[in-house]
């Protein structure tokens, strides 16, 4: 089986580091970048053309919203899904359903779904959701309980701990019906997971502790009569050489201070998430000893929480990386890097033709050509030569 990739779009904006100064400096490349919708179409259509298959969209107070942000770019695109994050507390499942079947019936099927449960408590509770963590978890399992069955036609009556549905239906289904991705590592996540979701995902750990995880859910969905494929989440920093790549991730880190980073060493320590107090261990608050295992840098994690390590080097020591995690059993890769319009370019350009030229990738089928530059002897144009083809 093929890996599938997927890009990450931005929505609270992007940058050359971690933290950008509020003000440029002149003279100096870098400085935050606002996510405009123009911005955002550049990252969506290069990695369209370089065959990803869908954008993650994050949800929270700290981004615009992927719902509205997502059916917008899908009208400036063409084969590129969008993997909308959205939190199942917030939303009724009948209204979720049917924005589902809508978003699915405009954009031609482009539709993936992020559900995100909350691992923290003080965030749930500026959007007005006062249950705990695992009283989120079991409202979930119930949320995709009436999703799923109002997806499948049904008239769902149904009344659960947290949830009660009457006569619930819709009047449009949606076509294709989409995919449910699901992260989580603590027991009560892997067992909604091991239920209701088609892509189980983990942030990227080292492979021993991913492979233990994976371990874990495909019993437990076994269990359950159903099996799932699985997606890792990861930034990525690939250059020409090593050398190259590991002076990139040095310089994510510039401008911030030690005092910063246990700002926010302190503030993620304070989450519910189990996730993210394994990302918080990969580096414990210290610059020292970032490279947890070949090729992956816990540096993100220090400044930013969600998402905390980066696939860091050569073109082929990341694709050698990405087999490693597939041969684990990870179909899906959802990556992402600073900044990401840039970052799509280096990985589409220096990983992706290693992929494929192994057999661990297949192109898209359709895909346009003029992301590949060709070369006289293919008959492609190279170096502003067009050959006779006559």
């Amino acid at each position: 089986m093929s890996i599938a990739f997927h890009w990450f779009l931005p929505t609270n904006g992007d940058g050359r580091r971690l933290v950008e100064p509020e003000q440029p400096v002149p003279g100096v490349a870098g400085g935050q970048r606002p996510a405009t919708f123009g911005y955002l179409t550049q990252i969506c259509l290069a990695a369209e053309a370089f065959g990803f298959e869908a954008a993650l969209t994050p949800a929270g107070p700290w981004c615009d919203d992927a719902w509205v942000t997502t059916a917008a770019l899908a009208q400036r695109t063409e084969r590129l899904k969008f993997l909308v994050a959205f939190r199942p507390g917030i939303t009724s499942p009948t209204l979720a359903a049917q924005m589902a079947a809508t978003y699915q019936f405009h954009t031609g099927g482009r539709l993936l779904l992020n559900v995100v449960t909350g691992g923290d408590s003080a965030e749930q509770h500026a959007y007005g959701d006062w249950l705990d963590k695992d009283g989120r978890y079991q409202r979930c399992g119930e949320f995709l309980d009436i999703v799923r069955g109002l997806w499948s036609g049904e008239v769902v009556d149904y009344e659960g701990t947290h949830l009660h549905v009457e006569g619930g239906a819709l009047g449009r289904r949606p076509d294709p019906v989409p995919d449910v991705y699901f992260a989580g590592s603590s027991p009560a996540a892997l067992d909604v997971a091991a239920r209701h979701a088609d892509v189980y995902l983990t942030w990227g750990e080292p492979p021993a502790q991913v492979a233990e995880k994976l371990d874990r859910v495909r019993k437990l969905a076994a269990a359950a009569g159903r099996s799932l494929r699985c997606g890792i989440r990861l930034h990525v920093i690939s250059r020409d050489t090593a050398e190259e790549a590991w002076k990139v991730a040095d310089g994510l880190l510039e401008g911030i201070s030690e005092e910063e980073i246990a700002k926010v060493h302190a503030r993620m320590k304070t989450t519910e998430s189990e996730g993210q107090r394994r990302m918080l261990e990969l580096h414990g608050g210290s610059r020292d000893d970032l490279e947890v295992s070949p090729n992956l840098w816990a540096g993100v994690g220090l400044a930013r929480g969600g998402a905390g390590t980066a696939l860091v080097g050569s073109h082929a020591e990341v694709a050698d990386r990405i087999e490693e995690y597939a041969e684990l059993g990870i179909d899906e890769f959802i990556l992402s890097g600073y900044p990401h319009l840039e970052e799509v370019y280096w990985f589409g350009e220096g990983v992706l033709p290693l992929l494929e030229q192994r057999g661990s990738w297949t192109r898209p089928v359709g895909l346009a050509e003029g992301m590949r530059t060709g070369s006289l002897e293919s008959g492609g144009v190279a170096f502003g030569v067009v050959p006779d083809r006559r």
